[in-house]
């Protein structure tokens, strides 16, 4: 039995990929912007491009966090780009309508009229999907296509503008020199992490995804774990609409986070999740969306037409997703490269996966019970 060096394990380790392609996209920016890696301290706050990446990829980071869980049970949601615009359009209106719009106890009532906006829309998912039995494309098209026209009711199909400085603070603010939204989402990733790898959270939504209905046979509520991810994407989705309305101070019905929702499912799968469901990455879900960020700040940076950056961003999305694929790297790479095995010539490895899962085709994802 042949042991495999310890390069090769690193190639099949499922973040591998990501962080290798996340690697060369920063890189690629050198040449281009001179100092692209220095951060600089400027009236007690940290600047430079890497913060810049991060700060604006906060949003998309917990849209796509939210995803995952979605994702892991054999779901989609297609409306977190419209619970964004609900979010931020409810929160700048109540503000804006403030005699004092730097009260704190209004800017926390407004926020908590909208994450709980947020919440309704997440509910009405998740029961249209595990009550009523409604394909999840389907069920969260609804929101997706409605609640843009319910965010531009609101704002009257104006954008509003405010002038709130507690605001200000959750998506354009800075706290210990880094920007305030870097905290929000280090606080979101770690309780998720929390409670998915540290409970058995994590291991009941993966067996919904496996297999929903074997896992209500062995005694799993299998319905109200739907209902709770989509609940939690959904206030995910609302604490980044209220970081892109604070970031701009202000709420544009038409267009917060629009198309917000492909980046977050192109981040899931770039983090290598399935879109079948079951196993999930957190980890690999905040590097896919720091590639979705990098790349377009890449894309600006190379001066690639405004015309054509969808397409230069389309391209780029399908060489990772290729390199993360054990067949086209056998193909290409040869047979050494080929996840789960190793060696050349289909030997035998005694490596396993990073999250120590087996590798034989048999292992279910149902050992739940």
């Amino acid at each position: 039995m042949t042991t495999t060096p310890r390069w090769r394990a690193l190639t099949q380790h499922n973040l591998f990929w990501p962080v290798a392609v996340l690697v060369v996209l920063l890189l690629i920016n050198v040449p281009f912007t001179p100092g692209f890696f220095s951060i600089k301290m400027t009236d007690g706050h940290l600047y430079g491009s890497l913060v810049s990446i991060v700060l604006f990829g906060s949003p998309l980071i917990l849209v796509a966090v939210g995803m995952t869980l979605v994702i892991a049970t054999g779901g989609i949601d297609l409306s977190v780009g419209a619970v964004v615009a609900i979010t931020g359009a409810l929160t700048c209106s109540y503000i804006s309508d403030e005699a004092n719009q730097d009260s704190l106890s209004g800017v926390f009532l407004a926020m908590g009229i909208g994450l709980i906006a947020a919440v309704v829309c997440g509910l009405w998912n998740g029961f249209l999907v595990a009550r009523m039995g409604i394909q999840p494309i389907i069920a969260t098209l609804i929101i997706m296509v409605a609640g843009r026209g319910v965010a531009q009711l609101i704002t009257d199909g104006q954008i509003i503008t405010i002038n709130s400085e507690p605001y200000k603070l959750i998506g354009g603010g800075y706290w210990l020199t880094l920007p305030f939204s870097i905290f929000v989402v280090a606080a979101v990733v770690a309780i998720m992490v929390a409670l998915t790898r540290r409970t058995a959270l994590g291991l009941l939504v993966e067996s919904v995804g496996g297999n929903a209905e074997a896992s209500r046979l062995v005694g799993i509520r299998s319905m109200r774990i739907k209902i709770m991810v989509y609940v939690f994407c959904a206030l995910c989705a609302g604490i980044a609409g209220l970081m892109i309305s604070s970031n701009t101070s202000a709420a544009d019905g038409n267009n917060a986070g629009l198309w917000i929702e492909l980046d977050a499912i192109l981040a899931v799968v770039i983090g290598g999740t399935s879109l079948t469901g079951g196993r999930f990455s957190i980890g690999g879900t905040v590097v896919g969306a720091l590639v979705i960020q990098t790349l377009t700040t890449t894309i600006y940076t190379i001066g690639v037409p405004t015309q054509t950056n969808l397409v230069f961003k389309a391209a780029v999305v399908i060489v990772v997703c290729l390199l993360q694929s054990p067949k086209f790297r056998a193909k290409v790479f040869g047979a050494k490269f080929r996840s789960g095995t190793g060696t050349k010539d289909g030997g035998t490895s005694s490596a396993t996966p990073a999250d120590g899962a087996s590798t034989t085709a048999a292992a279910p994802k149902m050992e739940v019970s």
